[in-house]
């Protein structure tokens, strides 16, 4: 369960924050309208209300949908028409998606609702908004979405719960029918009505909640793969000299390459590993894996800003089909193309993958007694008796190929639908869907590099290795033992996971390193 949040994120027409949509996602913070939502939310109803009456086509209210757009649809059964298109369209399949992303994409469509722009009526909104304040998530399948014209069946399946109908989550997790989870938190099923259904629909909310997540969490993990690259880099006598400023700012001034060096240089201050061999070490150069940690880590910080970016102009975006523009016009177009988040999801997917990529690099030159600069094989307690890490790194070289796998972008593809008038789609749902495995496997990757890395500076002894990192080892012996003979050591890895995913090893770094980004 997510933690519970004091905070109340308001709605207002000017939309929201990336931290908002966090702190609903997953700290269950409270939704509020505020009346100046609810007054553009009243007055593009009325438009609405008036384009009903009239007899000119409108796509959406007094038409059918996709193909069936030129099907002219009677005044009688035009409410008929909103919840068919619900329960038509609600048909994912597959096991639930988190309990979070569905948060997020409910925030994101209520959202669109207070801008003034869908026409839809002031209880469809609070309807959304109880929802979310009551805990109550709709059980969403992972597949049905293709990225265009919105994520539809994703978006439908919490349409549908809105009605009354499908299956959702209670506050405490237990599944049940929507209708008696409404009952119990005193929420009364709506009756959908003039544009309505479909405003409920035409969204990027899904693959943009989950965008704004993977951004977080990324740029959380960039931190991480700084404090295990200068942990490996102790743990295998490498210098710090390459991360000295001068070789970066000045010299090639990507900015999230500045700031990974700036991190591992601060990590590895004071380290007496690393002194221990600065003036009668015959290598020239370190690997790769080592000296071109920044160039890597860095860039991937990058693609995390650019895809922020993209993010933060689709959170200022108001996203329907028809849309209802300020002169109280109501317009057709095409915003519901999911491309520009899509392709960034993927962009963020090579990007994780690679950072994970070069921590395995550095990984599996440590237990190689060959190129780990005088550490025992695998950094067994007693060689060949014990094994020591060396599965574990065939646990990360599995999630590194399987990143890898995972990176093949979803948006070069496209299968038209709708009888062809949906003939171009943006795949971004799944973009974003295989972007939160790579996320979570890249800390379980950084994770085994973390084991591994203390591992090896533990192995260094008589030397003391920078007073940050030990920070980092102190707040892994806590949980993960040290150099022993062999034990059950996924219960260990899994801990490590833990830690990294909870922040502390960050926190733990901070404590000496304050200005670590």
């Amino acid at each position: 369960m997510a933690i519970e949040s004091n905070k109340a994120v308001t709605l207002s027409t000017s939309g929201v924050t990336f931290n908002d949509v966090i702190a609903v996602a997953r700290q269950n913070a409270k939704v509020v309208i505020s009346p100046e939502a609810i007054v553009a939310i009243s007055a593009s109803r009325k438009y609405i209300e008036d384009y009903a009456a009239g007899g000119i086509p409108v796509y959406g209210v007094s038409t059918g949908f996709g193909a069936l757009a030129s099907r002219h649809i009677d005044v009688k059964d035009r409410t008929q028409l909103q919840k068919s298109l619900i329960r038509s369209h609600a048909a994912g399949v597959g096991p639930a998606v988190e309990r979070e992303v569905v948060r997020a994409l409910m925030f994101l469509r209520l959202r669109t609702m207070t801008s003034g722009r869908t026409g839809v009526r002031v209880a469809l909104a609070q309807a959304y908004a109880d929802f979310l304040n009551a805990g109550i998530t709709p059980v969403v399948p992972e597949f049905g979405s293709l990225g265009c014209s919105g994520d539809l069946a994703p978006l439908s399946h919490c349409a549908l719960a809105v009605m009354g109908e499908g299956l959702v989550h209670d506050a405490s997790g237990k599944e049940m029918p929507a209708l008696e989870a409404m009952k119990t938190a005193g929420i009364e099923p709506i009756e959908l009505e003039a544009k309505e259904g479909l405003a409920l629909i035409n969204g990027t909310d899904g693959m943009l909640g989950m965008l704004i997540m993977a951004c977080a969490d990324l740029a959380a993990l960039c931190t991480v793969a700084d404090i295990t690259a200068a942990m490996s880099i102790e743990g295998l006598l490498g210098t710090d000299r390459v991360f000295a400023p001068d070789l970066h700012g000045p010299l090639r001034p990507h900015v999230g390459q500045v700031a990974s060096a700036a991190n591992i240089y601060a990590l590895l201050n004071d380290s007496g590993i690393v002194a221990s061999h600065l003036e009668n070490d015959s290598r020239v150069q370190d690997a790769y894996s080592l000296r071109c940690a920044p160039q890597v880590n860095g860039a991937v910080r990058d693609t995390i800003d650019y895809a922020a970016t993209i993010a933060g102009r689709e959170l200022q975006s108001f996203i329907d089909n028809p849309v209802i523009l300020p002169d109280g016009r109501i317009e057709s177009n095409g915003n519901f193309h999911g491309a520009p988040v899509a392709y960034v999801l993927d962009f963020l997917a090579i990007a994780a993958a690679d950072l994970g990529s070069i921590a395995e690099r550095r990984t599996d030159r440590m237990l190689d007694q060959h190129r780990s600069a005088g550490l025992p094989p695998f950094l067994a307690h007693d060689p060949g008796v014990d094994s020591g890490l060396m599965i574990a790194q065939y646990t990360q070289a599995s999630l590194v190929s399987e990143n890898k796998r995972l990176a093949a972008p979803a948006s070069v593809d496209s299968i038209p639908s709708s009888a062809m008038q949906e003939d171009h789609v943006s795949m971004g749902w799944n973009a974003a869907r295989k972007l939160r495995k790579v996320v979570e496997n890249l800390s379980r990757i950084l994770a085994i590099e973390l084991v591994t890395a203390a591992r090896a500076i533990d192995l260094r002894t008589g030397l003391t290795p920078a007073p940050a990192t030990a920070s980092v080892v102190k707040e892994l012996r806590k949980i993960v033992p040290g150099v022993g003979p062999d034990r059950w050591l996924s219960p260990e890895l899994e801990a490590a996971v833990t830690l990294v995913q909870s922040g502390k090893v960050a926190f733990a770094a901070r404590e000496v390193v304050k200005d670590l980004r």
